[in-house]
Formats: C-alpha cells, structure tokens, sequence
C-alpha cells in the first residue's frame, strides 16, 4: 500500500472542489489546475496549490496531459484524480500516469479500454449471464444485412455510437424507410463526436426507464454494489433530476441488478468507483447498457442515502487497501433527489445561456446539499458544459425529499442567467413524477415551455386586463420624447455561437 500525500485533482469547479474537501478531512493536500477562464475560481482558492494549466479551451489546459503531469512533477503531486468528463475515461491518460509513477484515483488502463466501448463491454460481459437488449455483437459493416437483423429484432430500433455517451451518435429508427438516414446520421455524429464512426444496432425499449447501480471495488478483487440511481428525467438524452433509491424497483430486482451490476465489474477486473447503467422496461425487465469508469455527477445521492463518501472510498482504494465495507453491512436510509442546476433557458429548448452571475444565494437548512463552483459575480464560462450547481435533498421518504426540494428551489436565488430551476419544480410537482409513473420521454410527454408560466386566478387576469387597457390610454409616449422599448433577455451563448 502506498499512501498519498498530495492529490492533484485534473478538473474544475464543483466536482474539483468536492473532491478536495475530502482530501482535507484525509489530510492529503492538494493540487488545482485552472485555465485562464477558470482563474477566479473558488476550486482555485480552495487548493493548497494552484497552477494554470493553459488558455480557456479544454484541448489547450484541461485535456493536455503531458502539462497535467508536468504539474505533478513541479508540485510533487504523488496522484491524481480526474473527476468526471474531460480525461476521467481516457485510458492514455490513465497508462500516461501509471507510466510517470502516479497514482491515478480511479480504475486501470485496461478497464476503462473494454468498458469505453460499448461493443467490447457487451463481449467482457456475455459469460456472466446478464441480461442484454437484443442487438448487433458487433459493429455494423455490412448496411444491408444490418437491415436484415434490423427486421428479425423488429422496429422500432436504435441505433448507436459504439465509442458514444451523452445521447450523441444514437438515432431511433421507427421504420426500415428512415434506415439509412438513421445510419448515415449516427455515423457521422460518432464520428464527429469521438473520432470513431463505428455504430451498432440495439432494439428500441418502448417506455424505458434509465436505472444505473454504483459499485465499488479494490485492487484485491472484492466488489459490492451500493444500491441504484433512477436518471429517467433527461433532456436531449442527458440527466437533468436523479434519485436514490428509484421508486419502482422491488427489493427482489434491486438484489438481481446489484448483483448483475457486481459481475460486470469482475468481467473486467475492475476497481475503484463506477457505474453499470440500465435499462428497465414497463414490465420491470432490465437490459445491461454500458460501464462507466469514473465517478458520477449524481454520486451525492447514494452517499446521502449509504452514508458512503464515494470518493475517500476511491482513494483508499488507489492506495490499496481492501474494502472494509460488505456487502450485507450496506442498507438504504432515506430518499435523495438531486437537480442539475444548468444555465439554460428551459423555455427555448434547453439552449445554454451564459452570462453572469448577478445574484447567486443557496438554499439552506436540514437535508439540504448543494454542490457548486461559483460565487455570486462569476461569469459562466462559455467553453465548458454549463451546470451551475448540483442541488440534493434527503428526506425519510420520498414524499419529504420532494418537498424539501421544491422549497430548496424556491430558495435558490439566481439571476443573471436563465436556469433549469423553474423546470425542475415543474417536475417535482408533476402528478407523473410524484407518482414514480413516468420514464425516459418526461419531457416530450408532459413538459412544454408554456408550463413555466406563473398560475393566475381568472379575476387576476381580468384586474391585469384592465389595468392595460388603462395604461395604453393614458400613457401613450409621443414621437421624440425619448421612450425606448425594451426587448427580452438574449441568450449570450446564441450570439457568441454565430460570430
């Protein structure tokens, strides 16, 4: 076992912050790395160190390893852990640490390489009898025969990036007409998106639900589950509310994806913190989807109802030393939801909407968590993916947490931006969601933007009605007198976009 004396954390703001105050409490110090956008940052101030790592695109600091472990050298950083996005599942960047003598908090080169694709993932697991969707073995080369196999599975069908993530390079396919533009489209999107083209065919689950098991595992071949993570509220494919435990699973079906979730691990020999993703269908049958090999954005909720800390967890295994946790010492206490808090405008499809932060005050009180990297003042940089902040609450139940969440939102004050807030009080207030009857298509099904409009009683409406019509007539601005109009607020990330 080698201890780590100081922990270079290779990421940015909330997720940087959250993993060196653990550190903190483990008496590790740490190391941040910025660039020139991120040099206010509080993930800066918080480091014992701090050293800029390049311009404000990620391909020109976050995602330039041979910089990253140059720091290491310079700082004497002995480790270091990737967070979640950037180089988190980049398995040259994990060997490229290895190679320098580093400890990397997370799972081997070798892991991450199977589980990074998803058609290598499938092969590892095939011999531990977990159940798959049906679909292509491999990727697809030959159009027509996958066309055949298309027709044997039945359509609607899907058809996705092997190398994907994040809802890119997937098309649905609802009929063999819409066949080759669904390829031609998810091809050049993977290819786009993570220089690999290769796609393979899946069959479409009607009112599927996303439900993901955390598991950890050390380095001396022990594995436990820590229960699941329902992440069914998305929009574009992407996670916008997630909670723990989901609201539909039986204890019998909680017990069987734990355990599938636990042989997908050792059918990579993996360690460290990760998740086995599933889909679960309307009759409750789960179909395994892909691993991911680092820690997730919505691990607060698990740690909320295990009394986890994942990521003291990930470093003592990167240290070596066995898990002391069992797998029958683990039960789930309460309920926890989290929102992402994005800056985007829900009301114009989700858009990002960049800006500054001109008021910005958390909620506060029992059960409550917030996750952040920003103070009020900062400006949401338009380089990277514009989440804010992740909120949590817990509650005894599940009915508690959702209350408590949406007084939480009622709480946060944010403006300067338009954010995901109005939208996930929407949701936590919807009859679908409150119920726990609702699935992946939430927001095509129920959410429209008119739906973020304040109630008004119908003698509210009449009293506004008049009172326009009062102030049209007695008000009009004459020509040259200097009245202005005013026009709403634009989004600034849509201007940058087209300059």
């Amino acid at each position: 076992m080698t201890k780590i004396r100081k922990l270079l954390v290779a990421n940015r703001g909330e997720i940087a912050l959250r993993i060196m105050r653990t550190a903190r409490e483990m008496g590790i110090q740490t190391v941040a790395i910025y660039s020139e956008a991120d040099r206010q940052s509080p993930h800066v101030r918080y480091a014992d160190e701090a050293v800029c790592v390049g311009p404000a695109p990620s391909s020109e600091s976050y995602l330039r390893t041979d910089v990253i472990i140059e720091v290491c050298r310079q700082t004497g950083a002995d480790a270091i852990h990737p967070g979640y996005g950037f180089l988190s599942e980049n398995a040259g960047f994990a060997q490229a640490v290895r190679n320098a003598g580093l400890i990397f908090v997370g799972p081997s080169p070798e892991s991450i390489e199977i589980m990074g694709s998803k058609l290598a993932a499938k092969a590892a697991v095939a011999a531990y009898n977990i159940p798959m969707v049906p679909g292509t073995p491999e990727a697809i080369t030959d159009r027509e025969a996958a066309k055949q196999t298309a027709a044997q599975i039945g359509y609607p069908i899907l058809i996705k990036a092997s190398a994907g993530g994040g809802g890119k390079g997937m098309r649905i396919v609802e009929q063999e007409a819409d066949f080759d533009e669904g390829m031609e489209r998810a091809v050049s999107e993977a290819t786009s998106a993570f220089g690999d083209g290769s796609v393979f065919i899946e069959k479409y689950v009607t009112s599927p639900r996303h439900v993901e098991i955390q598991v950890l595992g050390d380095q001396h071949g022990n594995i436990i589950h820590l229960f699941e993570r329902e992440c069914s509220v998305q929009r574009r494919h992407q996670k916008v509310v997630e909670e723990a435990p989901s609201s539909v699973l039986t204890p019998e079906i909680r017990a069987e994806m734990g355990r599938c979730a636990v042989e997908v691990a050792r059918a990579c020999g993996y360690y460290g913190a990760g998740t086995v993703e599933f889909i679960v269908d309307d009759q409750l049958n789960f179909y395994f989807l892909e691993m991911n090999t680092r820690l997730q954005v919505e691990h607060p909720v698990t740690e909320q109802i295990t009394g986890i800390d994942l990521v003291k967890q990930m470093i003592y295994i990167a240290e070596g030393k066995p898990l002391e946790i069992k797998q029958e010492d683990l039960q789930i206490n309460g309920h926890s939801i989290e929102i992402r808090v994005y800056a985007e405008d829900p009301a114009n499809n989700f858009l990002p909407d960049v800006g500054t932060l001109e008021t910005y005050v958390r909620p506060q009180g029992n059960g409550i968590r917030v996750d952040d990297g920003f103070e009020q003042g900062m400006s949401i940089p338009i380089y990277y993916d514009p989440m804010i902040a992740k909120l949590v609450t817990t509650g005894a139940t599940r009915a508690e947490a959702i209350e408590k969440m949406i007084r939480a939102i009622d709480e946060y004050r944010i403006t300067g931006v338009q954010t995901t807030l109005p939208f996930c009080r929407f949701v936590m207030q919807h009859d679908a969601f409150r119920s726990g009857q609702f699935d992946t298509h939430f927001v095509s099904h129920y959410f429209t933007p008119d739906k973020l409009l304040p109630e008004t009683r119908p003698e509210e409406t009449q009293l506004a009605g008049v009172l326009a019509a009062w102030l049209l007539q007695n008000h009009q601005p004459k020509a040259g007198n200097g009245a202005v109009t005013s026009e709403g607020k634009k989004s600034q990330w849509k201007e940058r976009r087209f300059r």
